[in-house]
């Protein structure tokens, strides 16, 4: 179905793997279309209750943006390519269904961004991370200096960003990039339990939690506001009763999402 994807749906989670190992995953104008087809799916299709996404292969993640398309471009163009790119990844960061980005190698880059853009990390203690746009002269387009500043912080991302170092699994841990660090072969499928659990718990509820916690980050809202208004619509909800009277009845409660 797509050029640069593998697509598979495992217990309604929609496993979405980049697939161009001969060139470490990186991003071209092929794999961003390919992956905003594939973001749409996990917003329109009733079966998929969450998503990851990974890199094919054990060596990369995504290890970059696809270099060789950036020597023509003029400013104008390179404005309007990170234009693209920030939309698709505010796609993921938006979604109201949770998107797990489990990184098995390289992530730098357009990668350490799409990495980020999910709403949470799982690593492979061989993943590594960074920011390495000044090797080339550029800065970090898809986002990357927002939201690394945001997950670990000014100064390190800073530094991240300056020195283009690369950040190994543990160091990625300590710093509050990634949730978790397992091992290679452990790597999707501790995601996919991650991602189990979440499933049992009510849709709207989830959905809810990830729409309250974009807003705190969103300088045009009121987090405070949207989080009382968004817990006050819950009230409304027959998964609201489902869950109250299933903790009463002390048995496990069966979310509908309505």
């Amino acid at each position: 179905m797509y050029a640069t994807l593998n697509t598979q749906l495992i217990d309604g989670t929609y496993l979405i793997t980049i697939n161009r190992p001969d060139k470490m995953n990186a991003l071209n104008q092929q794999v961003m279309a390919d992956l905003a087809l594939a973001v749409d799916e996990v917003y329109s299709r009733d079966d998929v209750k969450s998503a990851i996404i990974t890199g094919a292969g054990e060596k990369a993640f995504v290890a970059g943006a696809d270099i060789s398309e950036f020597l023509q471009l003029t400013p104008a163009e390179g404005a309007d390519l990170a234009r693209r790119g920030q939309v698709i990844f505010q796609r993921i960061e938006n979604c109201v269904k949770p998107i797990v980005a489990a990184v098995n190698g390289f992530a730098l880059g357009g990668g350490c961004e799409l990495a980020m853009a999910c709403h949470f990390r799982v690593a492979s203690d061989k993943a590594k991370f960074g920011q390495p746009e000044v090797n080339l002269g550029l800065i970090p387009g898809y986002g990357g200096t927002q939201r690394l500043t945001q997950l670990v912080g000014k100064g390190k991302a800073i530094e991240l960003m300056l020195t283009a170092d690369m950040l190994p699994a543990t160091d990625a841990l300590s710093w509050g990039l990634v949730n978790h660090v397992v091992a290679p072969d452990q790597l999707l499928a501790f995601t996919q339990s991650l991602l189990q659990k979440i499933h049992a718990k009510a849709p709207l509820a989830v959905a809810r939690v990830l729409q309250s916690a974009n807003a705190a980050l969103d300088k045009e809202t009121d987090g405070y506001a949207f989080e009382m208004k968004s817990f006050g619509e819950c009230f409304g909800t027959k998964d609201l009763q489902e869950g109250a009277q299933a903790f009463l009845e002390k048995r496990p409660a069966k979310f509908t999402g309505n």
